[in-house]
């Protein structure tokens, strides 16, 4: 079966729709690291995508704006096979908008994008010192402190290249709690299976 990419257009990989960003994910978006444009604030709205070939992006990004310009570009990523896009809005219609004419102009729909699928997920209690210090060597959000279960803080994120990665902190009942409900919603996602 030949891919959008294959075929020569651009393949919709991810479309998520983030509604009344909490503060800790829009903390997160909003890092040097991250965003590189314009930060959003807790309780906007915000759009991932992700697209493939990486710099058909370029064209996501002027399709979104161009539609609603009253949307923010957060983070825009290009990488070598994937492009990333986030942009966000006070006004959630102003977002969908801007996610439609992408839609549009990839001639793609929500069901297109790849469905998520969970690949490893573990609960280490009781996090020991040096652990503690490797871990928030590489974070981009709150530190680890010794002594945690890696869980409800949230330490850091890696929405960008194959496979994401999200890194919590807190009380191990409370990680468990969100462990199990990040798998519900990421089982309610719908689109397509991945290949292989």
């Amino acid at each position: 079966m030949t891919s959008p990419a294959e075929a020569g257009r651009a393949e919709l990989r991810v479309y998520l729709l983030v509604r009344d960003l909490q503060p800790q994910f829009a903390a997160y978006l909003g890092t040097p690291t991250r965003a590189r444009g314009y930060p959003p604030f807790a309780g906007q709205h915000a759009l991932i995508v992700e697209v493939a070939p990486a710099l058909a992006i370029e064209r996501v990004t002027d399709l979104a704006l161009r539609a609603e310009p009253a949307v923010e570009p957060g983070i825009l990523f290009v990488e070598r096979q994937f492009g990333v896009l986030e942009v966000h809005g006070r006004d959630l219609d102003d977002v969908r908008r801007a996610g439609q004419a992408i839609l549009d102009g990839l001639g793609a729909g929500e069901k297109d994008q790849l469905r998520p699928r969970i690949l490893f997920s573990d609960v280490i209690e009781d996090v020991t010192d040096a652990h503690a210090i490797i871990i928030n060597r590489n974070r981009s959000g709150s530190m680890i402190v010794p002594g945690d279960t890696l869980g409800v803080t949230l330490v850091d994120v890696s929405m960008i290249g194959a496979a994401g990665r999200i890194y919590l902190s807190g009380p191990a009942a409370q990680v468990r709690r969100a462990q199990r409900e990040i798998a519900d919603v990421l089982i309610a996602v719908v689109g397509r299976d991945h290949e292989g």
